[in-house]
């Protein structure tokens, strides 16, 4: 007799930045071959469905109907109170759970790439502990840092040099900490920090070349130098890449 558990998978789809043709083939079959696909939803005040269609919501619609689709509260906005985000969390897990129950195959959708600083992650190991025997399977997405490299004409890297990836919800500090290195540092989720980036760029050398974009592929997409970077607050997903320091001509990180 076939094992129950086994037959279960809960697959995480990266979609990329925002643009739907960044939305691999594998991606989209996986939508398309799940029974129900799962999206966040920011939790308004009160903890419930804000009602706001996020970025992979929209995306997931290019290919799949509303009605597969399944709208589940995440904390995505609680960085202070461990305890709501870990409710949250713990709700969340629980509806993928007994969504799992319902069906065989359960996909979530999560903009970028499943496997980068994602939801789905934390999702995963909450559904190992659920529903013990899940399958857990990703299908890798589109970063915003290379739709951003190729939107811009910046280069992530060459040769020998590294690739430096910062959350700047981690603070400025380690950022500015990355820009003294010698490689490519790449910045996410740095809008609310527009202005000490800025800084950290300038103190270590690095503003003349690094660029900045949010809301890649959509209607409201906007790249640009970063030495235009002011005091204003910027889209919190916005995206930062300071080319590593090249001057040995072509071939000279080889």
């Amino acid at each position: 007799m076939p094992d129950v558990m086994s037959s279960k998978r809960l697959i995480g789809v990266g979609m990329g930045p925002g643009d739907p043709e960044l939305v691999t083939v594998k991606g989209v079959n996986a939508l398309r071959a799940a029974d129900v696909v799962v999206v966040p939803v920011m939790a308004a005040f009160d903890g419930k469905d804000g009602g706001e269609r996020g970025r992979a919501e929209a995306t997931v619609l290019h290919y799949v109907g509303q009605e597969k689709v399944v709208r589940v509260v995440f904390a995505l906005n609680e960085r202070t109170d461990r305890a709501r985000r870990a409710t949250a969390w713990d709700a969340a897990g629980e509806r993928v759970a007994q969504l799992l129950a319902e069906h065989s195959r359960v996909a979530f959708a999560t903009i970028g790439d499943p496997n980068v600083y994602s939801t789905f992650t934390y999702l995963a190991q909450t559904i190992a502990e659920l529903v013990p025997g899940t399958v857990v399977e990703t299908v890798p997405g589109i970063t915003a840092m290379q739709d951003l490299a190729a939107r811009s004409g910046a280069v992530l890297t060459e040769g020998t040099e590294p690739l430096t990836l910062v959350p700047v919800t981690a603070g400025a500090a380690a950022l500015k900490e990355a820009l003294a290195g010698p490689g490519t540092v790449v910045a996410y989720k740095f809008g609310r920090q527009a202005q000490e980036v800025a800084e950290a760029l300038r103190e270590t050398g690095r503003i003349d070349d690094a660029v900045w974009g949010s809301a890649l592929g959509l209607p409201e997409e906007s790249v640009r130098p970063a030495s235009e970077l002011g005091e204003a607050a910027l889209p919190y997903l916005s995206t930062l890449i300071a080319p590593a320091p090249r001057d040995g001509g072509r071939g000279g990180k080889l």
